[in-house]
């Protein structure tokens, strides 16, 4: 009897001991989790480099990189210098390293082409004469060519301190405006062409008619291969025109 009292005590301080030691188990696997949760995880250190872009022209440009580097890169800083062409990224090396290839693939030479517009005019069906005009067109800038006169108008006169009347003029550009950008495989076009009218104004004794045609739009091409731009009939006349363009790559 007095073997088996001893038993029991010895097993129940067995078992006292395992749940105290359990207990302490979880106890320091708690505080271990809670260590982890208010320990701030370690930082990797970050390092700051200024990239120059060798082909941006345009300011959009520069906000196209910049806005494709931030939505890509979101832990890293990025700042777009305007007058330097350049962006200065803060980042971690993995991030700045994925920066740098990002910059290499979108910051290429933009293409050049030599565009020639050609304006072929007839009458009664018969061909009367052919208008070249070529320039010069890179990427998104805008390139021009204006050719004609600039024709005085009478638009009003002043009488100061009742001495001979000062006549105010404006002058009206007359003649060809053609206005070209491209983007992609496409070309953007405005071609404008006025000219004076045989009959006057009725607003003005010495006001002249002027005429003006606009052919604008944006059309798909392919280098060397000629494009129509549009066909105009002249109002009141049987002239005819016919305006196509053809690009070249330069570069």
């Amino acid at each position: 009897m007095f073997d088996k009292r001893i038993h029991i005590r010895t097993y129940a301080i067995a078992t006292a001991r395992l749940v105290i030691a359990a207990l302490f188990l979880v106890a320091s696997a708690r505080a271990q989790d809670a260590d982890a949760k208010t320990t701030p995880a370690k930082q990797e250190p970050e390092e700051v480099r200024t990239v120059f872009l060798k082909n941006i022209t345009e300011q959009h440009d520069l906000n196209d990189v910049t806005t494709d580097l931030r939505n890509v890169l979101n832990r890293a800083k990025i700042y777009a210098v305007a007058s330097q062409n350049a962006i200065t990224v803060r980042a971690t090396a993995e991030d700045m390293l994925e920066a740098q290839k990002l910059i290499a693939d979108i910051d290429r030479p933009k293409k050049v082409y030599r565009v020639t517009f050609t304006i072929t005019e007839s009458d009664a069906g018969k061909k009367s004469g052919v208008q070249r005009y070529a320039m010069i067109v890179t990427g998104d800038n805008k390139s021009y060519v204006k050719l004609g006169n600039r024709v005085p108008i009478v638009t009003g006169s002043v009488d100061k301190d009742n001495s001979s009347p000062m006549t105010q003029v404006q002058y009206v550009d007359i003649g060809i405006n053609i206005e070209t950008s491209v983007s992609g495989a496409a070309l953007r076009t405005k071609v404008e062409q006025s000219t004076l009218a045989d009959e006057k104004s009725n607003v003005g004794i010495q006001d002249p008619l002027i005429k003006q045609i606009t052919l604008e739009g944006t059309s798909t091409f392919t280098p060397g291969k000629a494009v129509a731009l549009g066909s105009i009939d002249i109002p009141g006349t049987t002239r005819h025109q016919d305006i196509e363009f053809v690009a070249e790559l330069v570069l």
